[in-house]
């Protein structure tokens, strides 16, 4: 045998093996718990009981929102852990009676996750109990939502969705459930 057949061999072995040992260290506890980390636990479940929402839940929109970032700033203006856009907190602020709030308020954990936790089970009453339809109204805005429910395109019965439109929300909402059954599968609450 050649030895350039010995070192193709050799090599497609190694990348073999690197392979396997990083599908066996990807699908460990504790790297997936490094990656979906419970981080401000005792807000999230505070809020979370209070708004009556799963708090598995709760912290796959964080994750998916800011992966635990309390800075976090998106391009359109979404502020903090949950990404709350600032009209949207002023207004979540005004129906729940919150005093001292201003924008930069949602970059404060506390607040956050207390304004998004009352804003999700707000959504969740008016898509009587409906999270995938909650979660759409979440990132997609809920008159976006409410066209969708009207359109045959996107609704057969007016009342649940079989298709969303928008990429990014569709891909939220997806992406919301995955880290949801990653939470449930990794912790106890």
């Amino acid at each position: 045998m050649a030895r350039a057949d010995v070192l193709r061999r050799l090599l497609i072995l190694a990348l073999v093996l690197v392979v396997v040992l990083g599908l066996i260290y990807a699908s460990s506890t504790w790297f997936l718990k490094k990656r979906y980390p419970m981080l401000y636990r005792d807000i999230i479940l505070l809020y979370s009981s209070e708004y009556e929402l799963d708090p598995y839940l709760v912290f796959a929109v964080i994750w998916v929102e800011s992966k635990f970032d309390s800075r976090a700033t998106s391009r359109r203006g979404a502020r903090g852990l949950m990404q709350i856009v600032p009209t949207t907190g002023s207004w979540v602020a005004e129906k729940m009676g919150l005093k001292g709030y201003n924008d930069d308020s949602l970059y404060d954990p506390d607040i956050n996750i207390r304004i998004g936790c009352w804003y999700i089970n707000y959504l969740k009453e008016l898509y009587f109990g409906d999270m995938n339809l909650a979660l759409a109204a979440y990132n997609g805005g809920s008159g976006n939502v409410r066209k969708w429910l009207n359109d045959p395109r996107y609704s057969r019965d007016g009342k649940t969705l079989e298709d969303i439109p928008f990429k990014e929300t569709k891909n939220f909402v997806n992406r919301v459930w995955h880290a949801y059954n990653r939470y449930k599968r990794l912790y106890r609450l």
